[in-house]
């Protein structure tokens, strides 16, 4: 199972926007999940914030999802900069460092 993680900046002037708008994003991104989306703000810049989508089997179908509901949320409005998006998986104990872990998303 995959995880995303995806980062950006805020208009510190919008943040209670920005709270309800990705409050609904990820409820609507939770059917593609294994567990329940959350965003967390960074310790030492509360402009700077981060959603967390665990359990994730198909990532190119939860990717497309995104993209469609952070365009219909109007993100953008909101955000400073780009949304950046990274997909991580658990280590394999079996495999060798030098092994690819992931095939491209």
């Amino acid at each position: 199972m995959r995880q995303a993680y995806i980062y950006y900046r805020i208009d510190s002037k919008q943040a209670d926007q920005a709270a309800a708008q990705i409050d609904t994003l990820l409820n609507l991104m939770a059917p593609h999940c294994g567990q329940p989306p959350h965003r967390l703000i960074r310790c030492d810049d509360p402009a700077m914030w981060m959603e967390i989508y665990q359990g994730i089997v198909d990532f190119a179908a939860f990717a497309a999802a995104l993209s469609t509901a952070a365009g219909s949320l109007n993100c953008a409005a909101f955000t400073l900069g780009e949304r950046h998006l990274e997909c991580f998986v658990p280590p394999d104990p079996k495999a060798s460092l030098a092994d690819p872990i992931l095939s491209p998303p």
